[in-house]
């Protein structure tokens, strides 16, 4: 079984947030969507679990995050070019989405980036292929 990832991040509404990432063009498991919560699929080991704070607060001790002053967490996704990267970005803000800096062009690199309808940070990037050795 391959190793999969589910990223945890509280939302105040989450009806809203579901329409949002919608029009971004995800979709989510019903098997992990009630009231409190919903399983955005990212990819096929990659998820976000949208949480409503209330219930996000019964998972760990700490504050959540006012993410109007901070951030908790910077999610990065890689696309398949770099006007996927564009494409998705204009998807955010007009779904309600704002943009936090200018893309960025590296050269073997693209990014640019959203924050969604909670203030959370979403770097998006393209990478041309690089060799990852593993020790």
């Amino acid at each position: 079984m391959s190793t999969q990832i589910f990223v945890n991040l509280p939302v105040k509404d989450l009806n809203k947030s579901v329409e949002f990432f919608t029009k971004l063009g995800y979709e989510f498991n019903p098997q992990f969507t009630d009231e409190n919560a919903t399983c955005m699929i990212v990819d096929e080991n990659i998820f976000v679990m949208l949480l409503v704070e209330k219930y996000f607060k019964t998972f760990m001790p700490k504050e959540i995050c006012d993410t109007t002053k901070s951030a908790e967490v910077l999610v990065a996704l890689s696309f398949e070019s770099r006007a996927a990267v564009d494409e998705i970005v204009a998807k955010a803000i007009a779904a309600g989405g704002t943009t936090y800096k200018e893309p960025q062009d590296l050269g073997f690199m693209y990014q640019h980036g959203f924050q969604d309808l909670d203030g959370h940070i979403w770097e998006i990037f393209f990478m041309e292929e690089i060799e990852i050795e593993h020790a």
